[in-house]
């Protein structure tokens, strides 16, 4: 199932990372010297708004490297506490060593990443856009005989919900044969269950 509402959580990893960086105290993110002033949180129901990017293969290749040690540090932190400054630099290091500037530059390209990923039908891994793509995940909860009454509904709540808020466009047009092209070893951070 979590292929199936992998919009949902894109949208949602992207609004949790933006709120951890946002809470950040700003006294934290001046001392850490190249890291960028902590940002507000946009308003509730609002998606922070993403900073569109050209992406390389060599930021691909190292965002693939990097999220093998991002994830098991993220996948500790409590959705709406308080960010431990010991994690922030350990995910700052990680981003580092793997050739980012900083935390917010790794992801940032994740973002990028996502936004077009998103958009990739995972069945013929061509870029249909994100709507196609929810439209289909969709159909195939539906159909599905296995899932439980509850977990089918929540799963359409979800993708409706994600259909409700379009994607952004994008701006870089390139970054969709980059990520098509990487599409196999993306899948594997970006929570896509292989077929």
């Amino acid at each position: 199932m979590r292929a199936l509402i992998r919009p949902v959580v894109m949208s949602l990893s992207i609004a949790c990372l933006a709120a951890l960086l946002a809470a950040l105290p700003a006294s934290f993110a001046l001392a850490q010297g190249k890291m960028a002033p902590a940002q507000a949180a946009p308003p509730p129901g609002q998606q922070p708004q993403l900073k569109q990017m050209a992406l390389t293969e060599k930021q691909i290749d190292s965002a693939v490297t990097a999220s093998k040690e991002m994830d098991p540090i993220t996948a500790k932190l409590q959705p709406n506490a308080k960010p431990d400054p010991k994690v922030i630099t350990q995910l700052e290091g990680v981003a580092k060593k793997n050739g980012f500037a900083s935390y917010d530059e790794y992801n940032n390209v994740m973002d990028n990443i996502g936004l077009v990923f998103g958009g990739i039908d995972p069945a013929t891994k061509k870029y249909v856009g994100p709507e196609t793509v929810i439209k289909s995940q969709i159909a195939q909860v539906q159909g599905d005989k296995k899932m439980s009454p509850k977990d089918k509904k929540q799963a359409l709540d979800d993708l409706n919900a994600a259909l409700k808020e379009p994607a952004p466009e994008i701006q870089n047009k390139d970054n969709i044969d980059l990520v098509v092209k990487n599409y196999d070893k993306l899948a594997a951070i970006m929570g896509e269950d292989q077929n």
